[in-house]
Order: C-alpha cells, then sequence, then structure tokens
C-alpha cells in the first residue's frame, strides 16, 4: 500500500491479504465453486481449437508458399521457424505459469511470442488440465502476502506504554 506520492504505508493492515480473482474464470484459486471445472474445461476446449484453427491457417499460408514456387530452402526456414518459435513461447508461457516473468524480457520476447503463438495456446490448454492457468503463481504470491503479514502482525504485539525503560548506566 502506498499514498499518492508513493510513498509506502507502514501501518498494519487490520485484515489479511484478500485472494486475488483469477482472469477468465470469475473466482478465486481459493474458492473454486460457481463453475469452476466447466470454466476451466472452457478454457482448455478454447484453447485447442484456437491452435487448431491457427495451425489451419498457417497450413494455407505454407500452401501459398508452394503455390508461389519459392523454393524448398524457404519453405524449409519458414516451418523451422514457426516449429521454434512456438516451442519458444511454449516454454516461456509455461514458465510464466508459476514465475512472473520480467517485464524487460517480456517486451524484448513479443515478437516470437507474436509468432509463436500457437505454443502459448498449446501451454495454456495443457496448464488448463490441471488448474486454471496462473492458480500456482496466486496462489504463491498470496502464501508469501500472507507470510509478510504475519510476521508484522506478530512483531508488533504488546503494549508499548508498558515497555520497560532502560537505564543509561
Amino acid at each position: 500500500m502506498s499514498d499518492a506520492h508513493g510513498t509506502p504505508d507502514h501501518r498494519t493492515p487490520a485484515t489479511p491479504p484478500p485472494a486475488r480473482t483469477l482472469r477468465l474464470f470469475g473466482t478465486t484459486w481459493v474458492d473454486h465453486s460457481r463453475g469452476y471445472a466447466a470454466r476451466r474445461l472452457g478454457v482448455a476446449v478454447g484453447s485447442l481449437a484456437a491452435a487448431a484453427a491457427a495451425c489451419f491457417v498457417l497450413r494455407f499460408a505454407y500452401q501459398g508458399l508452394q503455390i508461389a514456387a519459392v523454393g524448398g530452402f524457404v519453405s524449409l526456414l519458414v516451418v523451422v521457424m514457426f516449429a521454434v518459435c512456438s516451442a519458444l513461447a511454449f516454454g516461456h508461457t509455461w514458465g510464466s505459469f508459476s514465475t512472473r516473468p520480467d517485464p524487460a524480457r517480456q517486451s524484448s520476447l513479443r515478437g516470437l511470442l507474436s509468432i509463436g503463438f500457437v505454443g502459448s495456446l498449446l501451454a495454456y490448454f495443457f496448464r488448463s488440465l490441471t488448474e486454471a492457468p496462473g492458480e500456482k503463481l496466486h496462489r504463491a504470491e498470496y502464501e508469501q502476502a500472507r507470510e509478510e503479514y504475519d510476521r508484522r502482525v506478530t512483531r508488533r504485539s504488546g503494549n508499548p506504554s508498558r515497555k520497560r525503560r532502560r537505564r543509561d548506566a
């Protein structure tokens, strides 16, 4: 917490930090009610359908290269480029489900992630089979915030007016 000038607020909040909601799920990682399983299934089916549609579009692009007769080397380069970018995008997206990515690295990889969007969609599909994408990250951040809250609360226990004063010798 901070004020309008960015100065941190060192007062102890009265309540522990709330659990953040998961994007696209309308609930928190703590509360798996109100259609959580159906939403997770919807994300899995939607991401797999989007990946299949993207592969279908990429197939048309590849056929366009064959019709243009650009040669086998260029066609191979395009296929390898999409495969490598998709693999890197999959790895980056999968890793971002458990740790917050560095913003500078994220902006430098924006083009690569755009080309490898099929890999990102597949990462969403596979993660949604076990849990909501980003649920593990929210859980870890909440536990860390809860530990910090507990440390602040226990450290400030006791009445400071009853504190014994040390005599200077």
